[in-house]
């Protein structure tokens, strides 16, 4: 299949790279800045670097729109295809209907739920793909390509998916901004960050086995206020991450196994 993507960023950057060792060929690559896209169709072999939103000149079965969230609606305005291709946005949290507004295009969502960064490869393999269309013959043309690059494809449709990618901030995103204020506050201290992570890993293993409510630990869930107030004075020069942990603390002790 013929694809061109709309973005060079993290998400752009991997799944192009992943749809041609799936055996499909990219043939555009589009992005804001010259440098962004002429690096990305650098690294694919049929690409070509392209400074406008007009793609009717190149052959392209599916587009992939991968662009910021905030970004999505100025693109699908702009954007210029060839009648009946599909183009379809990555975004978790915006509805198909933000693509309205492409002329002659079937539109779709081809949501990717991953963490990416261009430095960290990623295994499509093991990421689901969510798909949405505004009609069968558009949803069957990305489920083609997502099954092709991952073992798990669903159709989900834009309600759900908000909520899935309201999910996902907080085991992720959320997530990994704590493990940051934990290295934060070992470097502060002048301790190594290496002793946290066979804790880490454990925590992440238990919470993949068992419902996480059910094997919290820590001093907010056994109730130690001693050991509680001691780590709010230990916070006292850090009065925002002071407040986090008090209102982790009870948001702990308020969780239904909490109680």
């Amino acid at each position: 299949m013929n694809v061109a993507i709309i973005g060079a960023g993290n998400v752009g950057w991997h799944l192009a790279q992943a749809l041609q060792a799936a055996g499909h060929t990219i043939t555009g690559v589009y992005s804001r800045t010259a440098a962004a896209r002429e690096e990305l169709a650098a690294q694919l072999k049929s690409a070509q670097p392209l400074n406008s939103l007009d793609l009717q000149s190149i052959t392209a079965d599916v587009v992939v729109i991968a662009v910021p969230d905030a970004a999505i609606a100025a693109v699908a305005t702009a954007l210029q295809v060839r009648p009946r291709t599909v183009v379809a946005h990555t975004s978790g949290s915006q509805p198909l209907s933000i693509l309205a507004a492409v002329q002659g295009a079937q539109t779709g969502v081809f949501y990717p739920l991953q963490t990416f960064s261009k430095a960290k490869p990623v295994d499509f393999k093991q990421v689901p793909i969510l798909l949405e269309a505004t009609d069968q013959a558009a949803l069957q043309r990305l489920q083609e390509l997502a099954t092709s690059i991952s073992h798990t494809v669903e159709v989900v449709p834009s309600g759900a998916r908000k909520h899935l990618h309201l999910s996902a901030v907080f085991a992720c995103n959320f997530t990994n901004h704590l493990l940051g204020i934990s290295q934060q506050l070992l470097q502060e201290a002048n301790l190594p960050q290496h002793l946290l992570q066979p804790l880490i890993q454990e925590t992440i293993a238990k919470a993949m086995q068992h419902n996480p409510y059910t094997v919290q630990t820590g001093p907010a869930i056994r109730r130690d206020q001693n050991v509680i107030e001691e780590h709010l004075h230990m916070l006292q020069q850090h009065p925002r991450l002071q407040e986090l942990y008090r209102l982790l603390t009870q948001s702990i002790q308020a969780a239904p196994e909490g109680r």
